[in-house]
């Protein structure tokens, strides 16, 4: 397989070349990503400046570093770097889960979104801590996972973000195919001063607790297990259609 790899946290993270690694033995595996992090950028990309890209090497292995945003380092990947399509794009690992409304702000989930609405089969990783132990748990479970939907693909405009608990493999508790909770997560602002007496805001949340639901993402990952989520392109509230057309809803009067 030709696998096209991106993360939101930069080209020298340890999370996307842990991926290579397990990836590049089997598959053709290609690294287009950001130069710097670019976390919680959510779906951003760059108009109103070029794009610049520059060939790096870490650790023995070689990339493609571009200045923009994970969705544009899968536009570029595909209609620039890459000479044909690849066969399937794994943005991550990313170190912190994106579970829940954490999916809309998320780089990493971004790509892989971008990548669904090529056409192209798209994973997106994270593991549940950020001084990460295991990545090669999560980079086992996405090269099994990507050569799956090689055999079996996913519709159009739809993407798996995939949750892995930092524990070795003989501690997970298995997969859940899950869905993405939508609780709201308790967050404020802690208002500090600089050294030039000038106020800030810096935003904090306060740990999410969850009920027992297993079919929920966030649950299903605290419980030890790697959680599964089908993610659609298509954000139309599709029960919502025919009651608002019975609401007869008419343009503007002219007057």
């Amino acid at each position: 397989m030709k696998i096209l790899l991106t993360n939101d946290d930069g080209i020298y993270a340890e999370g996307l070349w842990a991926l290579y690694r397990r990836l590049s033995g089997r598959h053709e595996a290609t690294v287009v990503a950001p130069d710097r992090e670019r976390s919680a950028v959510s779906h951003s990309i760059t108009l109103h400046s070029p794009l610049r890209t520059a060939k790096v090497r870490f650790n023995g292995f070689a990339g493609h570093a571009v200045d923009g945003a994970p969705a544009d380092c899968i536009k570029l990947g595909i209609l620039e770097i890459l000479k044909e399509k690849p066969d399937a794009v794994i943005s991550g690992i990313n170190p912190g889960a994106n579970v829940g409304i954490a999916i809309h702000y998320s780089g990493t989930v971004s790509a892989a979104r971008e990548a669904a609405l090529y056409g192209i089969p798209a994973i997106a990783v994270s593991i549940n801590a950020f001084n990460v132990r295991h990545y090669d748990t999560a980079a086992d479970f996405s090269r099994y996972l990507a050569e799956r939907l090689h055999q079996t693909p996913l519709p159009f405009g739809v993407f798996l973000n995939v949750n892995v608990p930092d524990l070795p493999p003989d501690r997970i508790e298995g997969v859940r195919v899950s869905r993405q909770g939508i609780a709201q997560i308790s967050e404020y602002f802690e208002k500090r001063v600089d050294p030039r007496d000038r106020p800030y805001h810096w935003l904090g949340s306060d740990i999410q607790t969850f009920d027992g639901d297993m079919d929920i993402d966030w649950t299903a990952l605290s419980r030890n297990h790697i959680s599964v989520t089908p993610i659609q392109c298509d954000i139309t509230d599709h029960r919502l259609l025919e009651t608002l057309k019975g609401w007869e809803l008419e343009s503007p009067s002219a007057e």
